[in-house]
């Protein structure tokens, strides 16, 4: 039997831990050979042939309408095909991630949720590195604080809910070990850099129009913008004890992941 690993920043993170454990695993998406993708249904019974256990990141977001519902009929689908064990990748804060919670809950496995917000990686993987290597990051946010989370605290507890017993029904909220303004994370970035790089609160309609000028399209820009207004509005400036309760030991903290990256290459 197989565990499936769906999602892109984490779920390369999963399935590399898994293959270092021995344990039988698969990606899938619109570029394996296995073709997955959620809007194409077609696609899913393949992808879930010989499955046991499923870590089940949607992309692009769970905020996205109509994306609790498919998660959940391709929770489903996954039970039927002989799952019995589903780890789902959850948005802390936000009101449609905890509608597809609780569809994926009633789906008849095994069930472990890993919720999050932030993560310390959209600083080097995401769409802010390019602020970052020009030297000024600007975003539409002020001086509300996050609890940002490192994505290799978040794969190794995804794992520990796909491998091991004791996870069932649990929702693990996690957090790194501090509250961090986006200035002040900026700030980490650049001492650990060695260089200078500003933060730039800008408003949002002016961010929204600097990336509908780089191209991107509508439904991205509209995403983006409603993280940025509605999930960061304070709601998840608290610290959650999720990788402690997980894996029996602190969340890394940013200063560490600041570190590790190197910001010139």
């Amino acid at each position: 039997m197989t565990t499936l690993v769906l999602g892109g920043k984490t779920g390369h993170r999963v399935l590399s831990r898994l293959q270092a454990r021995g344990i039988p695993a698969r990606a899938a998406s619109r570029s394996t050979d296995i073709t997955f993708d959620w809007n194409d249904r077609a696609t899913w019974a393949p992808t879930l042939a010989g499955v046991d256990a499923a870590y089940i990141a949607y992309v692009p977001d769970l905020a996205v309408p109509g994306a609790a519902e498919t998660v959940a009929a391709f929770a489903e689908q996954a039970v039927a095909a002989g799952a019995r064990r589903l780890v789902l990748l959850s948005g802390r804060g936000e009101e449609e991630a905890l509608r597809a919670e609780e569809l994926v809950a009633r789906a008849g496995a095994e069930w472990t949720v890993v919720r999050c917000s932030w993560f310390n990686q959209n600083f080097s993987e995401g769409f802010f590195v390019d602020g970052i290597r020009a030297g000024e990051l600007a975003l539409p946010v002020g001086d509300v604080p996050e609890p940002f989370v490192d994505l290799e605290d978040v794969a190794e507890v995804a794992v520990a809910a796909l491998t091991e017993d004791g996870h069932a029904g649990q929702v693990y909220e996690l957090t790194g070990p501090q509250l961090l303004r986006f200035d002040e994370a900026v700030a980490a970035i650049a001492h650990a850099a060695g260089r200078e790089i500003a933060y730039a609160p800008v408003p949002t309609d002016a961010f929204a129009a600097a990336l509908r000028a780089h191209g991107e399209d509508e439904d991205v820009i509209g995403l983006i913008t409603y993280l940025f207004t509605e999930v960061l509005d304070g709601r998840n400036a608290s610290l959650a004890d999720g990788v402690q309760r997980a894996l029996g030991r602190p969340a890394r903290s940013f200063a560490d992941y600041a570190r590790s990256v190197a910001w010139a290459a």
